[in-house]
């Protein structure tokens, strides 16, 4: 049995998807929702996408669709989600979850009365730093986590001004003020996923922008958010530490914009622009994970990405650490985007699917990698106030929780 999924946002991150949906061997057939004519049959037609719908409502009218895919603005997501699991549709959502407490409540919510699967695509969950990092905390060699710290430094130069201007159309500067804590994932997830704890407490300080577009400006975006960069100090539920830096004004050029350090008691992880190291209690114990975790490779630009900068995020190879030998045999030696996790992505989603059980990015662990995101900005607009954290419930009893890797439960036949 094969499941038809319906993508929504003909952008140019969906369609580093869409072929991949396309070759899953749980998938029958994809199928395109987008408000733009002229940008809908352009990727239908290079994708071979046969039924397309002029928008999500349209789509979700359709019996025959079993799944969405969202790809589109990020301050949209919420809502779209709570929508599309109301018409009994699973879904499979970009980042953020949401972008509000209330948001993450509704689909939260809808998913315990519906008891429809959810996933958030959170691309830093398969980076090899973040694959290598939870494979050796898992065998014990980090030890107890002590400290952790990790970065999303985007400047608005390395394509989010084409990006915004692509999406948003004449409007675009109110939507491009979007506060950099209200997509804290990419960070906040890198650290959590690893140790399996989640956020208690958070106090963070906001740097008021001062750029001439005037973005980041009160009166000027549709939150009245004045900070172009957010840092954040968080207490984790296992006793650690931990720092997280959303930057989008920031004078870096790193071919990757989110990097990760962590500490343990027996074991560290430590990674920068040039490299990453692992070391131990062992005094001059230091290990190069350079190659292991290389993930570029040669390509042609791709015209339909408009910014070479975001050029990186679209395309590479996987890892030596990446478990590669738990995809499907089509995606072998497939070029894929943001380091090697696009693939794994579907992989669980679709194997989700499959076999009715929560995926790795389930709602309630994404809920976990945004919700210390929100109350980080409320704590900027008070000077750093220390604020708690509320908890996120865990799943309902029934579910059960799916392991991605195993060969047994999930042949490809």
């Amino acid at each position: 049995m094969g499941f038809k999924i319906g993508v929504v946002g003909a952008g140019q991150f969906s369609r580093c998807f869409i072929p991949l949906f396309q070759m899953h061997p749980f998938c029958d057939e994809v199928m395109l929702a987008e408000l733009i004519p002229e940008r809908l049959n352009k990727v239908a037609e290079k994708f071979g996408i046969k039924k397309t719908f002029p928008s999500l409502d349209a789509m979700l009218k359709d019996p025959e669709i079993d799944a969405i895919a969202l790809f589109t603005q990020r301050h949209l997501h919420g809502p779209q989600v709570v929508e599309a699991l109301k018409h009994g549709k699973h879904v499979y959502s970009a980042v953020p979850m949401a972008k509000s407490e209330d948001e993450i409540g509704e689909i939260l919510n809808e998913l315990n009365r519906t008891g429809l699967i959810y996933m958030c695509g959170e691309t830093s969950y398969y980076y090899p730093s973040t694959v290598l990092c939870r494979d050796r905390f898992k065998a014990g060699l980090m030890g107890s986590f002590v400290y952790g710290e990790a970065q999303y430094y985007h400047d608005m130069m390395h394509g989010f001004y084409d990006a915004y201007r692509y999406s948003g159309g004449d409007e675009w500067t109110k939507t491009a003020g979007f506060p950099p804590m209200f997509y804290p994932t990419h960070s906040m997830s890198m650290i959590l996923s690893v140790t399996g704890a989640h956020a208690v407490q958070v106090s963070c300080l906001g740097y008021s922008d001062g750029h001439m577009d005037e973005i980041f400006r009160p009166g000027n975006n549709l939150w009245d958010n004045p900070f172009s960069n957010e840092t954040a100090l968080l207490r984790t539920s296992d006793g650690g530490i931990m720092r997280s830096n959303e930057y989008r004004r920031i004078g870096f050029g790193g071919k990757n914009c989110v990097y990760m350090s962590m500490y343990g008691t027996s074991g560290s992880y430590e990674e920068h622009a040039g490299g990453a190291v692992w070391s131990s209690l062992k005094w001059g114990s230091v290990e190069n994970l350079t190659e292991k975790l290389d993930c570029y490779d040669a390509y042609d630009l791709d015209e339909e990405v408009r910014s070479e900068a975001l050029q990186y995020d679209f395309h590479g190879k996987l890892s030596a650490v990446h478990h590669a030998w738990r995809l499907p045999e089509v995606y072998e030696k497939m070029n894929n985007g943001h380091f090697g996790s696009h693939q794994f992505l579907v992989d669980d989603f679709m194997k989700a699917l499959r076999t009715h059980k929560l995926p790795p990015n389930h709602a309630w662990r994404s809920a976990q990698f945004v919700l210390p995101g929100l109350y980080a900005h409320k704590s900027a607009l008070q000077n750093g106030e220390t604020l708690k954290i509320p908890e996120i419930p865990a799943p309902p009893s029934a579910w059960e929780m799916l392991d991605p890797d195993s060969f047994v439960a999930y042949r490809f036949d």
